[in-house]
Parts: structure tokens; sequence; C-alpha cells
């Protein structure tokens, strides 16, 4: 199949089609003809796939669609992003669009990504715009680390996973398990988020990984106060930065909100 002679709008078709097709539910769905709303299918389908093989050919025209998603977006490059200290920055915005050699999604403990349609959270962003790939890397590993450790392993909190970013103009993505917080935080609490940074730091020393993002880690549904996991997170950088001096192009603090960029800025400076 001939994808680069597609137009965006004759992908986007293409592959709602043809995700339509590959799920027993919504074989007969019916199409929206305004282009927003064929991207909402879209999403929403690939949001509910299982892990599983797909053809080629639908991945490739999947990968062209998502190329130019991307550009379309805007790709943000490191020299984009101004340093504000000792190589730390803040950039509010979509995470999906920075051109970093990794990128951190708060992941959840099956390491699938999330299966609610359209559901704004980063795990969700982040595994739209790699491609149904992502989910499919993801599933391998976990069913090797079952393999590993049991039928009924989960990912634990601040253990970090590697994988391709495929489709993202990020080279990496660093999966990582926030600590969630039931009631109040906890000193235990505070040091399995001080870790998510921590590990995360030392796989991209491992790997050679000198840019990193990250999101906020566990201030979401995680209910991890905001103000404090942006302290922690700042103090946990800096000191292995210390301690590592060199190994890091660069570390950015991606926040969507402007209460957090508020936050980290203030504590940076």
């Amino acid at each position: 199949m001939r994808t680069e002679k597609m137009t965006q709008d004759q992908r986007l078709a293409y592959l709602v089609e043809q995700f339509k097709a590959d799920s027993d539910e919504y074989k007969d769905l019916e199409t929206p003809k305004d282009t927003e709303g064929k991207r909402r299918i879209l999403r929403s389908l690939m949001n509910i796939r299982m892990p599983k093989a797909f053809s080629d050919d639908v991945l490739a025209v999947q990968d062209e669609y998502l190329t130019g998603r991307a550009e379309e977006k805007g790709i943000v490059r490191l020299s984009d992003i101004p340093e504000i200290r000792d190589g730390l920055s803040v950039w509010q915005g979509d995470i999906t669009r920075l051109a970093v050699d990794a990128i951190v999604n708060a992941a959840n403990s099956q390491m699938l990504g999330c299966f609610v349609p359209m559901h704004t959270c980063i795990d969700n962003c982040i595994h739209t715009f790699a491609g149904v790939q992502l989910r499919a890397e993801c599933s391998r590993q976990m069913n090797q680390l079952r393999l590993k450790y049991g039928k009924d392993y989960e990912q634990p909190t601040a253990v970090p996973m590697l994988t391709d970013a495929y489709n993202l103009p990020a080279k990496k993505i660093i999966h990582i398990v926030g600590p969630i917080v039931p009631y109040e935080l906890t000193s235990e609490l505070e040091k399995n988020l001080a870790d998510c940074y921590l590990n995360t730091l030392d796989m991209c020393l491992e790997n050679d990984l000198r840019s990193v993002a990250f999101c906020c880690i566990s201030t979401g549904v995680f209910r991890f106060p905001n103000k404090r996991a942006a302290e922690i997170a700042v103090s946990t950088v800096d000191s292995w930065l210390s301690q590592h001096p060199g190994s890091m192009e660069r570390v950015i603090f991606n926040v969507f909100k402007d209460e957090d960029k508020k936050y980290y800025e203030e504590i940076i400076r």
C-alpha cells in the first residue's frame, strides 16, 4: 500500500474503518462525517483495543497518520525550551510534542495504558499518539515478568519500564507507577515518589538517555498534593544531578496546570 500518496483525511477515514472492522462490538458503528468526530472515534477504538496483532498495511497507515498528527501539533525541541538553571527546565503543554531522549509516563500497575475511551490522563494520551504498537510492547514485557514472578504480577511502585516511543517525537518512554495517596500523606509515600525520580534517572544513565521530560507523577487521580510533589521532584533531581555531574543534558518538568507551573518555577528559582 502506497501510504505516502494518501492525504491525512484519507488516512483517518481508512483507519476508522479498519479499527471498526477489528472490533467485534463496534463493527457497525456509524462513522461521523466531520474530521473531529472521526478523530474521536479512532482514538476511542485505539484506547479500548487489547494488545494483539494488526496487519502491516494498517500499521503503516497508522504510523504515517500519527507522524503527520505530530507535525500538525508542532514538535518541540530541546532548543525551544529555556533552561532555568543547572540543566533544569519547566515546560507547560502536551508531553507528546517533545522531541527529547525520553518522556515519563505516569502508568498504572497493569502497564498497558488507559482503556477508557478519550480519557484525558497522560497514559491515554501517550498510548494514543505513540500508536497501538506501544501497548503490544508493554504487554510483551509484562508477560515476560509474569513468567518470572507469577501470573498475578503487577508492576510495583517506582519500578520503571523502558519502551520505544514509536510515533512520538521522543526516542523512548519510561513508564512508572507513582504512589497512591489513599488518605493522608506519609513519609513512606514521599520516599516512594522520590524513588520514582531517582530510578527513572538511573534508567536514563544506564541507557544513555541524556534528556528527559517528567510529567507530574501521582498528582492526578493518585491524589499526591501538587506543591509537595513539586518540592520532592526538584530536590530529588537536584540531589541526583549533583551526584552524577555531566550525565544529563537537560531535565524537564512537564506541567499541564498553571498551578503546577507556578510551583515548579518558584521552587527551581
